[in-house]
């Protein structure tokens, strides 16, 4: 069988297995005090084009995203984000578990606009006791969506002028974030980002490494104890030398893009073979994630050999499905792919 579910099916890319096992023996402090997480914090500084941001490491999504969130927020303070945000149905309540409320805005391509903020900031200004409400404390937003689409440059810079315009933090969920970069229709840097963004992620779970998710902080009024934020949600990694040493050489060499890209190669090669069978998509995505339509004849012949994810039921006689590529997926698993698809 062979799987196009998701994009953390493989394990690490071989240059990363490679340094762990050279530094295993190694003795270093622990907890992200090491040698290997100080480089990797200056290769992402030097990334990103700014000495100023501040690095850490979690092991995470979901926990990168309960700790962000709960260090911004307020006791009374929800976060702002699209419906198919991952706070808001992928991560079993964390965010409500720790006392804070997910403010969902309905959204058919999974992104939020500058227009959605700011109605939602005013419509709360405006009710006849405000105190009553929960108060959107800040603002999640996910590059790539779930639904794999990108925010553009203009639409990025816009939802961030709103944001300062109410002092709401921006937070950008990055767990995807090099197959956002790569993608055709992204014009956004990481410069860009870190300049808009007064926090973001880059995802390396599913992006070459074993595990592990780097928290980049701009704004400096949300630096202060970050730490104690991270050990009191589980997340200062007693080895943390493990997650320098991964996001040290995911940003040596440029490798975090290229791999990134890659996946978005694979991607487009099979969206470009549906295309011409004429299958329609629920959501038109220009990332790793494809949702093409098929009719359920066509789901049931290609799940012989090939495991995708359920996405939505059509009607009667038709599935939406997820089909994901990674850095790690196969050219010649692609090829398959591409001529049964051609054959159904």
């Amino acid at each position: 069988m062979i799987q196009f579910q998701c994009d953390y099916n493989e394990g690490a890319h071989p240059l990363i297995m490679q340094r762990l096992l050279e530094s295993n023996m190694e003795q270093t402090i622990g907890y992200g005090e090491d040698p290997y997480c100080n480089q990797a914090r200056l290769l992402i500084q030097q990334a990103c084009d700014n000495s100023n941001v501040d690095v850490h490491f979690l092991v995470g999504g979901t926990q990168t995203n309960t700790t962000v969130i709960s260090h911004i927020l307020r006791p009374y303070q929800g976060v702002l984000t699209a419906g198919s945000g991952h706070i808001n149905v992928h991560e079993t309540g964390a965010i409500e578990s720790t006392g804070h409320k997910v403010l969902s805005i309905a959204s058919p391509d999974g992104k939020l606009t500058a227009t959605q903020i700011e109605e939602a900031v005013l419509a709360h200004q405006h009710e006849d006791g405000p105190e009553h409400m929960v108060q959107p404390g800040m603002v999640y937003i996910s590059f790539p969506t779930e639904v794999g689409t990108v925010y553009t440059l203009n639409e990025l810079e816009s939802i961030s002028a709103v944001c300062r315009k109410y002092a709401l933090p921006l937070f950008v969920d990055g767990a995807r974030l090099g197959y956002g970069l790569c993608s055709p229709e992204s014009d956004i840097t990481l410069p860009q980002l870190a300049t808009l963004a007064d926090v973001f992620y880059i995802g390396g779970t599913k992006v070459g490494a074993l595990f592990g998710e780097a928290v980049v902080i701009s704004n400096d009024t949300l630096k202060r104890d970050f730490r104690y934020s991270i050990k009191r949600h589980g997340g200062m990694l007693a080895k943390g030398r493990l997650l320098g040493i991964q996001f040290a050489q995911l940003f040596t060499d440029n490798l975090y893009m290229q791999i990134a890209q890659h996946a978005i190669d694979e991607a487009m090669r099979i969206k470009s073979a549906l295309q011409a069978k004429g299958i329609k998509f629920l959501i038109e995505s220009p990332t790793n994630q494809q949702f093409p339509i098929f009719s359920n004849a066509q789901y049931e012949e290609l799940s012989k050999k090939y495991l995708f994810s359920f996405w939505q039921r059509i009607d009667e006689e038709h599935t939406a499905v997820r089909i994901c590529t990674s850095w790690a997926t196969k050219s010649e698993n692609v090829d398959c792919l591409i001529e049964d698809i051609e054959n159904l």
